[in-house]
């Protein structure tokens, strides 16, 4: 079992000057293979083994930048195996992935990964050409530590990713819920069918005069003075708690969920569909009902619960979830109806709940479905744990 832990670091001005340098030396190198990639396919149509850029590493570092060696080696190595994996998942897929671009040195995110992380105690990490730097370990690594990825973010703090294998499977006790239906809304960050409703935290909505304000202040500097840096960093620190806000919400309310259920079951949404709607296209990005899903499907592989994704032309809002009849003058503005049939009152998230628990139920007696850890049948979903300090 692979997971990652996620925690900010908080190094000094030296080792911020040594982390800059690190960011600059990989972007040179990535920046330097890309354009001799590009310039070899477009003469001869071939690409040679990365392996064969990695070994002219040292002899840049003798003959043409010798400043390479300030930079952790394995960092640089790195850097080129990235870049290699997202020039064949632009061949591989080239309608879905792009093509690799040229990293920037004012892009306001910059990160490396390396090889040779050391946990040192609860308030310190080791890292090449760092040495130790001060951090905030708010859980215990498990397993096998893998490699680290070191980041700044656009906000200006610094955290450090430790990808973990061979990780214990965690433990939790089935749930009393069978099989529960989610239903994600903009309304509600999701409606139970147990009946239970998580109000959405609605951190873009609660933000919103003040980063637009910031914004306008933005736009109002000099572009490269120091009072425009000054201000994006204020802007970016509003986005970064919009971001953890949702993202608090949704981890807690994804977690209760699991814990109380035996099996999952969710709607297949068209996301980026929803999006193009104008008018709901601030309001679906608020709701983040993707992340949520991904949540949802990631826990249930952890903790041994089944997961199912109900098709998306379902009938689960129009559909009486106590006689079965479909109720097509239910439109999208409607939030509660009453059954023609047998005169029921629904909440339309409730009830869509209720049909989604439903049909789950019956695919999964049908063998669709992602089994989890407990079982056989399906793909199981990703296993990763990002902590975040």
């Amino acid at each position: 079992m692979d997971m990652t832990f996620e925690y900010r670091i908080y190094p000094s001005a030296a080792q911020r000057v040594q982390l800059a340098r690190t960011f600059g030396c990989c972007r040179w190198v990535y920046n330097r293979v890309l354009q001799m990639r590009k310039e070899e396919y477009e003469r001869d149509k071939k690409t040679r083994s990365i392996n064969s850029y990695i070994t002219q590493i040292p002899i840049w570092k003798k003959d043409e930048a010798p400043w390479l060696a300030e930079a952790d080696s394995m960092a640089l190595q790195q850097s080129l195996r990235d870049l290699d994996k997202a020039y064949k998942n632009f061949f591989r897929s080239p309608g879905r992935v792009g093509f690799p671009r040229f990293k920037s040195k004012s892009g306001a995110r910059q990160s490396y990964r390396t090889n040779s992380i050391s946990i040192v105690d609860a308030r310190h990490v080791k890292l090449p050409k760092l040495g130790s730097v001060r951090a905030r370990i708010t859980r215990p690594v498990r397993g096998r530590i893998l490699s680290a990825t070191v980041k700044k973010v656009p906000s200006g703090e610094y955290f450090v990713a430790v990808c973990c294998t061979d990780c214990p499977e965690p433990d939790m006790p089935q749930g009393d819920v069978e099989v529960m239906g989610i239903d994600a809304g903009i309304r509600c960050l999701m409606a139970r069918s147990d009946g239970e409703v998580v109000a959405s935290p609605k951190s873009l909505t609660k933000s919103e005069k003040r980063l637009a304000r910031e914004q306008r202040r933005l736009s109002r500097k000099k572009k490269g003075s120091k009072r425009r840096a000054r201000q994006r960093v204020r802007v970016a620190r509003i986005h970064e708690k919009i971001a953890n806000q949702r993202k608090d919400a949704i981890h807690k309310a994804t977690t209760e969920a699991v814990r109380e259920s035996q099996a999952i079951a969710v709607e297949d949404l068209n996301v980026k569909g929803m999006e193009k709607n104008r008018r709901l296209a601030r309001a679906v990005a608020d709701a983040s009902m993707s992340e949520m899903i991904r949540q949802l499907q990631y826990k249930c592989a952890w903790y041994g619960r089944a997961f199912v994704k109900v098709g998306r032309f379902y009938p689960s809002s129009k559909t009486c979830s106590c006689c079965g009849y479909v109720n097509k003058n239910v439109v999208l503005g409607v939030e509660s109806w009453t059954c023609p049939e047998c005169g029921a009152r629904h909440d339309r998230d409730l009830n869509a709940a209720k049909n989604i628990a439903a049909e789950g139920a019956r695919l999964l007696a049908e063998g669709n479905g992602t089994a989890g850890l407990a079982g056989t049948g399906g793909a199981q979903a990703p296993r990763t744990l990002v902590e975040q300090a």
